[in-house]
């Protein structure tokens, strides 16, 4: 295959979204459908990428590619249910599941990674955000990675090992990350205080890490100096809250571990 023109979007949650609003604005490529069994939702994100929108797998358009933006535990069930023509090529969007996952009836399998956190409603810059390929057939890379590029500036090819240790460091810096955001929301708000006096320690402590050859290098706070005095301090403040004050303590551990090896 030449290129790949003509895409079908199959889902409608938050990455689907993004990548309606991204695909939908390319010159060189053609969003012709999405396909989605929620109907209102469905249609919002057809409108965003300004493209039809069908829940018939029987009227499922014609395309080169075919991007699952599901569920994990839905790639593998929906890829074979669908009647998508094996000629065409078929890639998933998720991290953490093997290129394999996709049924071996289709001769051109892929996967199409972009490593970011998406939520509904909220724009992303999809020139910085990098997009993890891997395909099961040599002559797909090519016009998989030009595809990419119409998105993204940063285009890797990764295999599914190698992704799967990606998405596991993804959830170790966003989703644990945001939790703690979340925890110290509820520490501020115990103390009558708003979670906005957070937000410029939080845009910094992220600058930082982004601007650091290593985050190891920027750390600060009691642990990185074995403060006991001020730990047990804290821990103090969490004795009703065994499950925090065991979170506090292991945490605190693990980067004065990790500080003593620099």
């Amino acid at each position: 295959m030449n290129r790949i023109k003509r895409v079908v979007l199959i889902g409608s949650g938050n990455v689907a979204e993004a990548l309606a609003r991204t695909i939908g604005h390319c010159t060189e490529v053609q969003l012709v459908q999405l396909f989605a069994r929620n109907p209102e939702r469905g249609r919002q994100v057809a409108e965003i990428g300004q493209t039809t929108w069908t829940d018939d797998p029987q009227q499922l358009a014609a395309a080169d590619l075919y991007l699952l933006c599901v569920s994990d535990r839905a790639v593998a069930e929906l890829a074979a249910s669908l009647p998508i023509p094996p000629t065409a090529v078929v890639a998933h969007t998720a991290g953490s599941v093997p290129l394999d996952a996709l049924p071996a009836k289709f001769a051109q399998r892929a996967v199409f990674y972009p490593l970011q956190t998406f939520t509904r409603g909220r724009k992303v810059d999809f020139r910085e955000i990098p997009i993890f390929l891997e395909t099961t057939d040599d002559t797909l890379r090519s016009p998989l990675e030009h595809f990419a590029r119409q998105l993204s500036e940063q285009v890797i090819f990764a295999d599914s090992e190698q992704r799967k240790r990606l998405h596991l460091a993804a959830v170790f810096a966003c989703n644990f990350a945001n939790h703690m955001y979340a925890l110290g929301e509820q520490i501020v708000g115990d103390a009558g205080l708003d979670f906005a006096l957070l937000k410029p320690l939080i845009a910094e402590t992220a600058r930082k890490a982004c601007d650091a050859t290593s985050p190891i290098t920027v750390q600060t706070g009691p642990a990185v100096r074995n403060d006991r005095t001020t730990q047990e301090r804290h821990t103090a403040m969490l004795t009703e809250e065994p499950l925090l004050e065991e979170l506090y303590r292991k945490i605190s551990q693990n980067i004065w571990e990790i500080s003593k090896k620099i």
